[in-house]
């Protein structure tokens, strides 16, 4: 279990945080798509100051579960991580030339005027960690995601998200810190 940040005026403290598609779009539905979302994460754990403690890849949001150091923040780190991977994103989605999904984004009633491309809706809503009880239900709703889902039968099936880090030690896929911290 990672160590906990009791107050939240600490600025590397632990965040829960959903980033959802634009009106629940299916944009993510080709590995493609989890692939850029992934390496972005290990982007950001290599220059950004980014640990991840769990994650989840959906088709239409995925969950983290991460703690940013300083000078960076939890902001810094959402706002660069969704302009990234809007502006990779794109790219997919034109080549792909998915003409519906190409218009549901460019018409979406979150959008601020007609000239913005957007995957990403605006808010994240972070929860700051503080408890260990906490952690350990917002991870295990997170490895659930695509159980619940369907997708697979057992939570470590599912090959974006951190649950074989957690069951199996596996970090073939991305780091994530699975134990004490001191």
């Amino acid at each position: 279990m990672p160590s906990l940040h009791t107050s939240p005026e600490k600025p590397n403290a632990i965040h829960f945080c959903t980033l959802t598609t634009i009106e629940w779009i299916d944009v993510f539905t080709k590995n493609e798509y989890f692939e850029t979302i992934l390496n972005s994460l290990k982007y950001c754990q290599q220059n950004k100051g980014l640990t991840l403690f769990g994650f989840v890849f959906m088709t239409n949001h995925i969950h983290l579960l991460f703690q940013v150091e300083q000078p960076y923040s939890a902001e810094i780190f959402l706002r660069d991580f969704k302009k990234w991977t809007t502006h990779e994103l794109r790219k997919i989605v034109e080549q792909d030339n998915r003409r519906y999904i190409q218009n549901l984004l460019k018409t979406t009633i979150f959008k601020r005027n007609k000239n913005t491309f957007q995957i990403w809706q605006k808010n994240n809503y972070p929860e700051i960690i503080e408890i260990e009880k906490f952690f350990k239900q917002k991870l295990n709703y997170v490895h659930q995601n695509p159980v619940k889902k369907g997708y697979v039968e057992k939570e470590e099936e599912w090959v974006y998200s951190s649950a074989r880090n957690w069951l199996s030690d596996d970090h073939s896929i991305i780091a994530v810190q699975t134990t004490e911290l001191l």
